[in-house]
């Protein structure tokens, strides 16, 4: 979430800040993820414990609680970052931005995300899908995604009637799309062509809500101006009214 507009983090700077944030990631951080999904799965989520998965990476709590605040966080470890991604991508954005596409641009971050590692996000959705807990987690997550866009459109949208309606819509349409093109690619075991399925579904979204280039002048309507007039009115009051209709009176 291809397009007519270029996603964000397709070029080459975009590709070398996705491998230094990688790459950033802590060995440790990386171990506590691997060591909480391998005891997900053989255990149950319910059933392990932030003991359990400690002593499988074979660190100690503090280290735990210094890269994840509960044990649902070890279950989204990157939602974090891009949230934070997100909103400095729309705080970025030029004053002829078009908004519509730009908060389409920046849901696909999240894209990103979830593509960096897809046999990872394929367990999750998994996993999410068994616990009541995580799905509720997830919800809340999805909001705030949610919430940053559209206090972006409010901005954009400020001063103009329905506003604010109109940016809570297109950032729940926006959210909405993204994830049932998300869902489907996570349904198919991380097979499909995720990219081509997110762009499907937000080019339904800018087409609902993208602003309307004006037609060429060549093609637009000529205005009709009809004026109607006693017949034994003398012409200067014809003209008169028909200048007056025309506004060159």
């Amino acid at each position: 979430m291809s397009s007519s507009s270029a996603a964000p983090g397709r070029d080459d700077k975009a590709g070398r800040d996705d491998k230094a944030r990688r790459a950033d990631k802590p060995p440790m951080r990386d171990a506590l993820i691997a060591a909480a999904f391998r005891l997900f799965l053989e255990r149950g989520y319910e059933e392990t414990t932030v003991d359990d998965i400690v002593a499988l990476a074979g660190v100690g709590r503090r280290s735990f609680f210094r890269y994840f605040p509960s044990k649902e966080d070890v279950v989204f470890p990157d939602h974090e970052r891009c949230l934070a991604d997100m909103t400095a991508f729309l705080a970025a954005s030029a004053a002829d931005d078009e908004p519509v596409r730009r908060v389409c641009d920046a849901a696909r971050l999240v894209l990103l995300m979830y593509a960096e590692n897809p046999a990872f996000s394929v367990q999750r959705y998994r996993l999410t899908k068994r616990v009541p807990g995580l799905r509720a987690y997830e919800l809340s997550v999805v909001w705030r995604y949610e919430r940053a866009l559209a206090e972006y459109l409010r901005g954009r949208f400020a001063g103009h009637r329905d506003g604010t309606l109109r940016a809570d819509v297109i950032a729940a349409a926006v959210v909405a799309a993204h994830n049932n093109a998300l869902r489907s690619w996570l349904r198919s075991d991380g097979k499909d062509d995720a990219e081509a399925a997110v762009d499907h579904a937000l080019r339904h979204v800018q087409a609902a809500f993208g602003a309307v280039p004006a037609p060429p002048a060549d093609e637009r309507p000529e205005d009709v101006v009809v004026v109607v007039a006693r017949r034994d009115a003398p012409l200067w009051r014809v003209v008169q009214e028909l200048e007056s209709a025309l506004g060159r009176a």
